[in-house]
This record gives structure tokens, sequence and C-alpha cells, in this order.
């Protein structure tokens, strides 16, 4: 009993203690994230690999970029190239031979020198046509890199590219390419590290283990730490990154979050500092409410969100059916009461403006025209009509606008198509497989050009997935190509936009305009063209407390 009477005060104040801390506010993960310099970042959907030869998404290139680091990389305002690996470079007066000079103190995350070398293993790596790399004829700008991927030049030796010294790599050019540095900040043109990619496999073989936590090396300012699939990937500052002092995160945390309304719910709840996307009912919510606004992040993409015919199954082969299809779609209706963004309504394939391009080109909205082809096609008022499926990935925003697209082809054709749903990597999978009727799409400008649009439609590109092809708009992209004239490229570009209008691969939908939702206490973040975001120079600012 004295005991009991001895221990009474401190057992009492431990029960307040305990009975204070539970009527306190949680601290929140953002709160928490906000002192240790660790992002939180909505990512829509779990990548399909983090291999740079062959991301699938741009969210799969997020992670990517963090992970390693090209030659070149994105401005974080204007998406034009500056210095990353190479701390310089010139070309020559032809544009034809470009030497780029590596930074010394490049290093590799297990501590080991990035040399020239380097870059010439991974081009020949993304060059072997069993890697089936989407982005490869990137790499046919190089001096017999088309002829090496064909296997009529088996010598890699005689392909453009030769490292002089460990810090000197050289780049010979099929073709005079004035923008080459932009192009050089797309992944396919970034190292691998030889040992690690031989010890888990062959030189071309796709989805081994040597991207898992544990066997990751990599060249970028954060190392892998976790990837559990559909949940998270955590990624931590590197301690060999070359420019590491100006990294400030101390690690950087991507969640797949498909549905906008549950990525929604975790930035509003503290779980998140930026959302991928957000629910198209909840743009007018936060953009009318004085208290919400400061959170709500709109701007122009270089993006174009379309649908693909996969003209290898009829009737979608033929081209009266396709263009009835497109030229039945209100495109105006549609972003003034679906989309609800603020996207501009989309008549061809190239965002306008993109480096000074806008093609005088319109796939037009024509409900008797779309009628009058469909009827050509033997398909009166929709009859006999054969059953189609319309394949989105699960998002509620893709569904609302499959919905009323579906709406717009049973109103204006009397047909009724059958929409279907993948979780994105399936969806993805599926696209390239070509296992699909018609699909929704959406292509981000992976550089400040027109071209990087209009060459993915060439016959055979392994982003292109439509089986569709024409040999004219092949010579057009070939020949703008080979074109240093940027009046006369531009005019070829603007005849590849009308074949398309005109043969319907694709119907353009909207140019979009970026709708999401960011914390303030996010510093260093800038909206840009391309809506890629180097993580050098972001930071969270934890005196900055604004919630929603």
């Amino acid at each position: 009993m004295t005991t009991f009477r001895k221990g009474f005060p401190v057992l009492l104040a431990l029960i307040v203690s305990i009975a204070f801390t539970a009527c306190q506010k949680r601290e929140s993960a953002v709160t928490e994230a906000n002192r240790t310099q660790t992002l939180l970042l909505g990512n829509l959907s779990e990548p399909n690999d983090l291999d740079p030869a062959y991301p699938d998404s741009q969210q799969t290139a997020n992670i990517v970029i963090a992970l390693m680091e090209g030659l070149c990389q994105y401005d974080a305002k204007t998406s034009l190239p500056v210095p990353a690996v190479a701390e310089s470079w010139e070309a020559s007066n032809d544009s034809l031979t470009w030497t780029f000079h590596l930074r010394p103190t490049a290093r590799w995350s297990n501590g080991e020198p990035l040399t020239a070398k380097d870059f010439v293993y991974s081009y020949r790596r993304n060059l072997s046509p069993g890697l089936g790399a989407e982005y490869t004829t990137m790499l046919f700008a190089l001096k017999n890199g088309q002829a090496f991927y064909d296997g009529t030049v088996t010598d890699f030796a005689e392909v453009g590219v030769k490292a002089v010294d460990d810090h000197t790599l050289v780049l010979q050019l099929s073709h005079p390419i004035p923008y080459l540095p932009k192009l050089l900040c797309h992944t396919i043109w970034f190292p691998v590290h030889q040992a690690t990619i031989e010890k888990f496999g062959r030189i071309d073989q796709r989805g081994s283990k040597w991207t898992r936590p544990d066997n990751y090396v990599g060249n970028g300012p954060f190392i892998l730490k976790d990837w559990l699939p559909n949940q998270i990937i955590r990624v931590t500052k590197s301690p060999t990154y070359w420019n590491r002092d100006a990294v400030r995160l101390n690690g950087i945390n991507f969640y797949p979050v498909e549905a906008n309304s549950t990525e929604e719910a975790m930035f509003r709840t503290g779980q998140l500092h930026i959302t991928a996307q957000m629910p198209i009912d909840k743009i007018a919510v936060y953009r009318d409410d004085p208290r919400l606004a400061v959170f709500l992040h709109q701007a122009p993409m270089l993006a174009t969100y379309y649908f693909r015919f996969n003209t290898r199954h009829k009737p979608l082969d033929d081209v009266r059916v396709r263009r009835a299809l497109a030229t039945s779609i209100d495109r105006r209706e549609m972003v003034e009461k679906v989309t609800l963004g603020g996207q501009p309504p989309a008549g061809h394939l190239t965002p306008p403006g993109i480096a000074g391009f806008d093609p005088d080109v319109d796939q037009p909205y024509d409900p008797e025209l779309a009628r009058k082809l469909l009827a050509e096609a033997g398909y009166p008022g929709g009859q006999g009509f054969p059953a189609l499926e319309f394949l989105y990935n699960t998002n509620e925003s893709h569904r609302k606008i499959a919905e009323a697209i579906q709406q717009m082809w049973r109103r204006e054709l009397g047909i009724n198509i059958t929409l279907v749903n993948q979780e994105g990597k399936v969806w993805s999978d599926t696209m390239r497989t070509g296992h699909y009727d018609i699909a929704r799409m959406a292509w981000v400008g992976d550089y400040v050009d027109p071209s990087t649009f209009l060459d993915i439609m060439t016959t055979g590109n392994g982003n292109n997935e439509t089986g569709w092809g024409s040999p004219e708009y092949d010579r057009l992209i070939a020949e703008a190509t080979t074109t240093a004239d940027e009046a006369k490229r531009y005019a070829l570009y603007e005849r590849c936009e009308q074949i398309l209008a005109d043969e319907c691969p694709i119907a353009p939908l909207y140019f979009y305009n970026r709708n999401n939702l960011i914390l303030p206490s996010v510093k260093g973040w800038y909206d840009n063209p391309v809506d890629m975001h180097p993580y050098v120079g972001v930071y969270l600012d934890a005196e900055d407390t604004r919630t929603p």
C-alpha cells in the first residue's frame, strides 16, 4: 500500500499526459515530410519498369529522372535543355558532329566513375532489336543507327557514337539536327551501368531484375530505396551524385493512385504535397473558393488527348468508318460540359504554337458527313455495325469522357460501343500488343518541337500502335528530319497533319491544360511545357503550413 501511494503521482501524471496527447491533433504525413524534406508525390499509375530504355508513360519517366540522368536535362521553367552529365558541348558547322564534355565528377550510385563508354554501351543496348525499346527510332538520328537496328550493319563501331576518352563523347548524326540537345533530355539517351545490366541478364533482355531495389545502379540525384507494387516507390538522396549539394530533398515518395477522387482526398487530408490530376467536378470547387484557389494549379501543357483506331481490326481498316467516328465527336461540347478544365478543343495532333508551329489543319465536327460516310461504308444509320470496344485506363476523368463519346456515337451514328477499362499497367501492355479496337491515348511532348508528336505516327514506330502507316507520311517525315530550314520543315509537318486528318488513324480530342493540386510549402516546382520537373532545387518550406 505504501508503494502504491508513492507511485500514484507518477501514474497520475502519466495518465494525464496520455490523455493530453490523445487530444492533440495528430501530425499529418505532409507536416512530418516537410520536416524531413521528403516530397510526397501522387504519380497516377504503377510504372511498367524503371528502365530508362522504355518508360511507358510520363509518370514512369517522373521516377526514372530521379534515378538517372543523361547528357542534358530539362530546364525546370522552360523545358529547354541545360547541361547535366555533359558540362558543355559544341557542334560542327553542319550540325552533323556533336562533341560532349562529361563531368569528371559524375559517378554511379555504387561510387564508380561514369564515363563516355557507358553512353556507348547504352546506345548499343537501346538499338538492339530484342530489347523492344519504344523510343528506339530517336536513336536513328545516329549515323548507321537504323542500319544497325535493321541488321544491315553488324559492327557497332560503325554507328555514330564514340568514346574519345573517359570524358569526351562524340555523336555523328545521319542528318543535321540543330535541336539535338532537346532530344537528349529523353530517357532513351540516358546511360546504364554495363556490369549491372549483364549481372541480371542479356544486354537486350527486357524486364530483368536489375531495376529492383538493392540491384539498381543509377547516376541521378536519388537512389531507389523501396518499390512496393501499387503502393509506393521510395527514393532517397544519392551521396554520389555530382550535384548533390544542390539537392535539397532527402527523399521522394511516389504514390501510384489512379483514382482522382482518392488522390484529391489524400491531398485534402495531408497525405500528398502534389497530385497528378484532380476530379473534374472538383476543379470549380477549388477555383471559385478563395481559400482553396491557392492549391489549384492550371497551366497549358505540351500534350494532346486523342483516340486510337486499331486499323488492323475490321471495320476500322476502312477510312470511311474512322472518319465517321472522328467527325461525329463534338469536341467543343466535350471540353465545355465534360472535361471542364479549360482545355482547347483539338483538331490536329500537335498542340498549337509549339516552337512557332501552328498548322492550319482541322478534323471537323460534322455529324451529317459522318452519317454519310458510315452509310457509304455499308452501315446506314448504324445498321449491321459490328460490336466494338472502347478501352481506357482506370480513371474517373477517362471514364466520363468515354461515356460522353459513347453517347455521341449512339446519338449521331446509331451505333453502340462497349466501354472497357483496365488498370494502367495492363492497359499499357494491351496497347503494345494491339489487342484493342478503339482506345484513349494522350501524348505529352518529350521536347519542345513538332517532331516529338508527328514522328510517333510513322510506320512501325513503337509509339504508333494503331497498325496504320502511310508511305507518303513517312516520306514527308524523313524529308522534314533532314531539312535544316525551319520554315520548310514546318511546311512538311503541316502536310503530315493533313494526312492524319484525312486518314484518321487517330481522333484528337483536346489539348491539355494541366489541372492539379500543389501545397504552397513546395518550393522550386514550376509549370513548364512538358510537365517534367527536375528535382534538383525543389525543397519543402516547413514554415508554410497552409493546407486545404
